[in-house]
């Protein structure tokens, strides 16, 4: 597929999905750090009902760095792996408070050095937080598409995303962070694909081998 042809893919998908944005609710920094670690095998929508209680509980990095371990475990143990979350969660917290002035890293390195932040979660904070979109968040569903339009074909997140940053102009890395979620969310899903009323399926090499 040429980048013309992934350029015009790109359009079609803003024009299906107008309102696509980051699913995740926060007001800081911080929290979006939290809601993202926490979103870690977990849906958007279970993070987003877990959030309210614990953002007003913690109001500030120092309550997160302060919080008893066992209270913030149970708090977001609706999301899952919550033991490891929650430590993750403090030493984050601890991290920024001790090593970046109390503030969230505005840099992909830095970022990488947080616990439990990699790098989809690094250019998802990246971009939702300091409009900085260098590289694309490959989640299970931009691994998903990917691999079913023919963009990649690697399994590797890592590997996904640097052969996405070959073939997509830079001007679109912003859109395709949110537009290859939503599309897999919502049309090109897991188990049931909906091909029928897919807008981008005459250059989908999946439709093609399946029609």
């Amino acid at each position: 597929m040429t980048k013309n042809e992934i350029s015009n893919l790109i359009k079609i998908l803003k024009k299906t999905y107008a309102d696509a944005k980051c699913s995740l609710d926060f007001e800081t920094p911080f929290q979006l750090v939290v809601a993202v670690m926490l979103s870690a095998q977990c849906t958007d929508e279970r993070v987003n009902i877990t959030t309210p209680t614990l953002f007003k509980k913690c109001k500030t990095i120092e309550d997160f760095a302060n919080i008893d371990i066992k209270e913030l475990e149970d708090l977001i143990h609706p999301c899952g792996f919550y033991r490891n979350k929650a430590a993750n969660i403090k030493k984050c917290a601890k991290q920024i408070l001790e090593d970046f002035g109390g503030k969230v890293p505005q840099d992909m390195d830095s970022l990488l050095k947080l616990a439990g932040v990699g790098r989809k979660s690094a250019n998802v904070i990246l971009l939702e937080v300091f409009g900085i979109s260098t590289g694309i968040a490959v989640d299970t569903h931009c691994k998903r598409i990917s691999n079913r339009i023919g963009l990649s074909n690697n399994s590797d997140p890592s590997k996904i995303e640097q052969d996405l940053l070959k073939q997509i102009d830079k001007k679109y890395l912003k859109d395709v962070n949110h537009l290859f979620i939503w599309h897999g969310r919502y049309t090109c899903t897991a188990r049931k694909p909906k091909c029928e009323k897919c807008a981008i399926k005459e250059v989908c090499e999946f439709y093609n081998n399946i029609s």
